[in-house]
């Protein structure tokens, strides 16, 4: 059993999804686990199946609430926990277009999406520094690659805020020995739809542009291992990102807006 005193691996939003597969595979690796989303009973079970490889400690915690990330730090430094790996992967999506839903709902994506992400990581900076290989990996998306389309406004910005935010953070602290990566899949098999309520829509979508939970959070560990600061998974999605870097801003625009009624609700 490895030993607490190497630090653990902090996962948001790690009940299902890509985070519960991330835990898994740092589970696999031998590094112990803090688990923490709003769902309860299933970190419960997801830490049931993982003490038997790694110790695991799991915290409730609503990153919506804007007192979250500082009382999460607080029960984690409570507990003497360091955390030297910190997986920022919680998040969802808000459908419609931009006024079709209330500001609180947008307040709320924001909070988790944005501040909640930037808090725990500035909180978290100084237990990772003291580690002589800590990590950061923060779950952003192959929507902060593309243009902005029509529907879930803030989703893509977002990402890309998390994209940046990763490039940034990199350099700072490369000095440190702190490795950090974006991690940015496409279409991902997991609860992500069934929330947003466009699971019927995305069903539509060829085959061939889903990926596996598991194989993306393998890409993202390997990636964050190998000091790679952003990662598409899934040669498709390198195929298309690729491509589309080599395309005028007027023309990638005009595919996303001609597309967008296939992977988006307006």
């Amino acid at each position: 059993m490895p030993s607490p005193a190497d630090g653990y691996a902090l996962i948001t939003g790690a009940s299902s999804g890509i985070g519960a597969e991330i835990a898994r595979e740092y589970a696999r690796r031998g590094v112990p686990l803090i688990l923490t989303a709003r769902r309860e009973d299933r970190l419960q079970a997801l830490a049931d199946e993982l003490r038997a490889q790694v110790p695991v400690e799991i915290i409730r915690a609503d990153l919506a609430e804007p007192d979250a990330p500082a009382q999460l730090c607080n029960a984690i430094s409570e507990r003497g926990l360091a955390v030297r790996i910190l997986v920022n992967n919680a998040g969802y999506g808000v459908i419609g277009r931009y006024t079709s839903q209330p500001w609180d709902a947008h307040a709320a994506f924001l909070q988790v999406m944005i501040h909640a992400v930037s808090e725990l990581t500035w909180r978290l900076l100084p237990s990772l520094r003291a580690f002589p290989n800590g990590r950061i990996l923060n779950v952003a998306s192959f929507a902060g690659l593309a243009p902005g389309s029509n529907g879930q406004t803030l989703y893509a910005a977002a990402k890309a805020y998390l994209i940046k935010f990763s490039e940034s953070l990199a350099q700072e602290n490369a000095d440190r020995g702190l490795k950090v990566c974006a991690l940015c899949p496409g279409f991902t098999y997991s609860e992500f739809h069934d929330v947003t309520g466009t699971r019927e829509m995305m069903s539509h979508l060829p085959r061939s542009l889903w990926l596996q939970a598991d194989h993306v959070a393998r890409a993202g560990v390997d990636a964050v291992e190998g000091n790679r600061v952003v990662v598409v998974p899934g040669w498709r999605y390198k195929l298309l990102h690729g491509v589309a870097r080599h395309l005028s801003d007027h023309a990638r625009l005009g595919l996303m807006r001609r597309n967008s009624s296939k992977i988006r609700r307006a």
